[in-house]
C-alpha cells in the first residue's frame, strides 16, 4: 500500500482509491450519496482531505455489516461540524446499529430453520401449500412472502394468526406439514 508523505494534506482520487481499498467508482458514488466531499482544482480534479480516508473506512466497515448507505450517510449528518468519525463514535454507532443487526440475524436464523418446511408461501411449496393457502388467499395481500416476519409482540400463535398480513407466522404445528 503506497505511503502518502505526512506532509501532504489533499489526496487525488486515485491516491484514495489506493489507500482506502475502494474503487474509484465507488468513492465517486459516496461522493454522490453526501458520504465524503472533495474540493475541485483549477483542471477540475477532486481533491480530497486526509480525513476522508477514515470517512472511507467508516462506511466500509458499516457496509460490511449490513448497514444501508442511508443510514450511514445520517449517522455521519449528525456529527459535528461534519468532522470525521473517531472511535467513539463507533462505539456509539455501532451499538445503536447492533440491535437492528441482531433482529436481521434472528429473521435470518428462522428463515433458515424453516427452509425446508415453510417457505413464507412464496411459494415454492405448491403441495402444502395447498392445504394452509387454497386459492392462493395470501396472494391477495400483496406481492412477495407472506408469513417470513413474525409479529414479535404476539406471544400466542393464534394472536399472530390473527394479526394477518405480514405479521402472520407459521406455528410449530404448521411447520410439521401444512405450513405453505
Amino acid at each position: 500500500m503506497p505511503q502518502l508523505p505526512y506532509k501532504v494534506h489533499e489526496l487525488s482520487v486515485g491516491q484514495l482509491s489506493a489507500r482506502s481499498g475502494a474503487a474509484v467508482s465507488a468513492l465517486h458514488f459516496y461522493e454522490s450519496k453526501g458520504l465524503i466531499s472533495s474540493t475541485r482544482t483549477a483542471g477540475n480534479q477532486r481533491r480530497y482531505t486526509r480525513d476522508a480516508l477514515r470517512r472511507v473506512a467508516f462506511v466500509r466497515a458499516a457496509q460490511r455489516v449490513g448497514i444501508p448507505l442511508a443510514v450511514i450517510r445520517e449517522a455521519l449528518a449528525e456529527l459535528p461540524d461534519g468532522r470525521t468519525p473517531n472511535p467513539a463514535d463507533w462505539a456509539r454507532l455501532s451499538e445503536v446499529w447492533r440491535t437492528e443487526l441482531d433482529e436481521r440475524i434472528s429473521q435470518l436464523v428462522e428463515l433458515r430453520d424453516r427452509l425446508t418446511d415453510c417457505i413464507g408461501c412464496g411459494c415454492l411449496s405448491l403441495q402444502k401449500c395447498a392445504l394452509s393457502n387454497p386459492y392462493d388467499n395470501l396472494g391477495e395481500q400483496g406481492p412477495g412472502a407472506r408469513r417470513l416476519r413474525v409479529d414479535r409482540g404476539a406471544k400466542d400463535p393464534e394472536d399472530r394468526r390473527r394479526s394477518g398480513g405480514d405479521g402472520e407466522a407459521c406455528t410449530p404445528e404448521e411447520q410439521g406439514g401444512a405450513c405453505g
